[in-house]
This record gives structure tokens, sequence and C-alpha cells, in this order.
């Protein structure tokens, strides 16, 4: 496959887990592995909401 030379997102959503615990299950599962292809950023964005629909969100690049 070609590289990319463009930016890819990886994006979870989560209800009701503390947003690091996320990022961390973003890396432990290699998700960023999975787009190696691309030589631009990669950017990981967790969103977590509870039942009073208040959010949290971590924007990491890596």
């Amino acid at each position: 496959m070609p590289k990319v030379d463009k930016p890819a997102l990886v994006i979870e959503l989560k209800n009701k887990l503390a947003v690091d615990t996320s990022i961390d299950q973003i890396k432990k599962n290699n998700y960023p592995d999975r787009i190696k292809e691309y030589l631009g950023n990669v950017v990981l964005v967790e969103i977590t909401y509870n039942d009073d629909k208040h959010h949290e969100c971590v924007i990491e690049k890596i």
C-alpha cells in the first residue's frame, strides 16, 4: 500500500469511562499501528460522556 501524506484521526467515544483510560486503550490496542501508512500526523481523540451528558475530551498528537 502506498504511503499517504495526510493527517489521520483515531477517534474513540466512551460512556462513563475516564478519558485517560480510553487513550491508554487506543495505544494498548495499537490503533495507530493500523494506520502506519500515513506519513502525516496521527491525532488521537477521546471523548467520554456521563449520564448528565457532560463530556470530557483529550486530543493527543503522536
